[in-house]
């Protein structure tokens, strides 16, 4: 097995690779072709079936050959060892063993590693990665109802223009059903999947969940979301504070990012809080720029580290050592002067939901600020992926034409400039609370009990807290939420592109 190396520079969020290489294996892997060169050929079932176990083959060879080259825990699995083949066949052996490009995924994954995945259709991720995907209107948590196996959703927020804002929906509502049947944890990812279903509506009432005769019906159509929620600035005690909530690192929407600070930035905001309750991460280049909004006075310092397998962080510490390093910046990457609001201080909204490149804001930040973090525990997401894709070169350019795989591995961790990482229990808050499903409040009201909390905070009047809290509160678990029905959930990703070489 051929070794190769990453030299790494920032282009934006293309995905492509330069050079190529070849292996054996794959040579064997276009007999296929050679042999289809008649415009019409007169094909059997017996033709059928091998171009279909070739194509297998392709694609495990493919999955075989990116976790061996770039894995981050590539030295955690003895399969992925350099020398665990003695030839090809042996290699050939192995990878046909597997049933599915699934099982051997799987197979070559870390006991450390609960973020890498495989997908099927590299366009939709593509399309998720924009910000592009199907939407019923509702981001939502799920509950188990105490005492039984079944779930229900609340929802968090309405997006705009979707099915869910028609049928007059909001947050904190309830829904215990779908298309009539009981959500259980065996069922709901089915029922919440449909293009097209009806859920019942249900509160809470006495600390308890109370069911009504109504109900709604939600189309999952396409859908382009603006990550950036609500921007607003809250005049409070000769104090401007502005509150940004922003629910996904989607880099294609940086510059709407920049003129929500441009905006606070008009309005003299003397105060920041930053809502990432519900922003399960994305892109790292949009990180690094939200961090250099928030502040501006550390252009060119140490923003976050990178640590890559022992052999490309050898390779970069020895001959590339800059490529480790991502710095505060003062323009995006489309050349736009970033609008920083030069603070020394930010208030940062989190739940269990909050996890990677809003885990690197809050880590990365905190040696150059003060990062006080209000809510609950963060997921604990350090690592950041790439979409490799079956090419030579694993990029966009000269990948096969025979499926749409493509794998998003671990590649990386994040650390701070003091060298922090492995918070594998996430983040803990300076500040602990919880929400209440019987009082979510009106996000971006000042009412509203975590936003609440946090002007108390700037304002140093936290007594008055306690004050905010319903007594009609439930009490739950959430075991689970609306994106993780997607494959890029809870992911950080590089918008930079690897060069290849032998």
């Amino acid at each position: 097995m051929k070794k190769y190396f990453l030299i790494i520079w920032f282009l934006g969020s293309i995905f492509a690779f330069n050079a190529c290489s070849s292996d054996d294996i794959e040579e064997d892997l276009v007999e296929v072709k050679d042999k289809n060169e008649d415009p019409e050929p007169e094909v059997d079932d017996g033709d059928v079936i091998d171009e279909e176990v070739n194509t297998d083959l392709q694609i495990k060879s493919f999955i075989y050959r990116g976790l061996n080259d770039v894995y981050l825990y590539k030295s955690d699995v003895v399969e992925l060892d350099d020398d665990f083949f003695q030839n090809d066949e042996e290699e050939k052996n192995f990878l046909n063993n597997f049933n599915s490009p699934e099982g051997l995924f799987n197979s070559l994954l870390s006991n450390q590693d609960r973020f890498s995945y495989i997908v099927d259709d590299y366009q939709e991720l593509e399309d998720q990665f924009d910000g592009i995907s199907g939407a019923t209107g509702i981001d939502f948590g799920l509950g188990r109802i105490s005492g039984t196996n079944n779930l229900f959703g609340f929802i968090r927020y309405i997006l705009p223009g979707t099915s869910a804002e028609k049928a007059g929906l909001e947050r904190g509502t309830i829904f215990t059903e779908v298309d009539g049947i009981a959500l259980t944890e065996a069922n709901y990812f089915d029922l919440l999947s449909r293009e097209t279903f009806t859920i019942d509506i249900a509160y809470v009432e006495n600390g308890a969940l109370q069911l009504t005769d109504e109900t709604a019906t939600l189309s999952d159509d396409p859908y382009t979301m603006n990550p950036v929620f609500i921007t607003k600035v809250l005049e409070i005690e000769n104090r401007k504070i502005g509150y940004l909530m922003y629910n996904s690192f989607i880099a294609n929407f940086d510059e709407e990012l920049n003129a929500a600070f441009a905006e606070l930035k008009s309005e003299g905001v003397t105060d920041l809080i930053l809502d990432l309750r519900y922003n399960g991460g994305g892109s790292v280049n949009t990180a690094t720029a939200l961090a250099s909004m928030i502040t501006g006075q550390f252009e060119g310092k140490i923003f976050a580290k990178e640590r890559w397998n022992e052999d490309y962080q050898n390779y970069y510490e020895n001959f590339a050592p800059d490529r480790l390093i991502n710095e505060f910046d003062s323009q995006l990457n489309s050349g736009e002067s970033i609008n920083s609001l030069n603070l020394n201080e930010v208030y940062i909204l989190t739940t269990g939901s909050t996890a990677s490149a809003s885990e690197l804001i809050i880590n990365g930040l905190s040696p150059h600020i003060n990062v006080v973090q209000i809510g609950g525990q963060t997921t604990g997401k350090f690592q950041a992926s790439i979409t490799l894709y079956d090419s030579p070169s694993f990029g966009k350019e000269n990948r096969s034409e025979e499926h749409t795989y493509a794998m998003q591995p671990l590649v990386l961790k994040m650390a701070n400039a003091d060298g922090y990482t492995d918070f594998v229990d996430g983040l803990t808050p300076d500040i602990f609370i919880e929400e209440e499903l019987g009082n979510l409040g009106i996000l971006g009201d000042p009412e509203e009990p975590f936003l609440a909390r946090a002007i108390d905070e700037i304002l140093g009047r936290t007594s008055v807290r306690s004050k905010r809290f319903s007594t009609n509160s439930f009490n739950f678990k959430q075991i689970g939420e609306s994106g993780m029905m997607k494959p890029n959930y809870q992911k950080m990703y590089i918008d930079k592109i690897p060069e290849i070489r032998e």
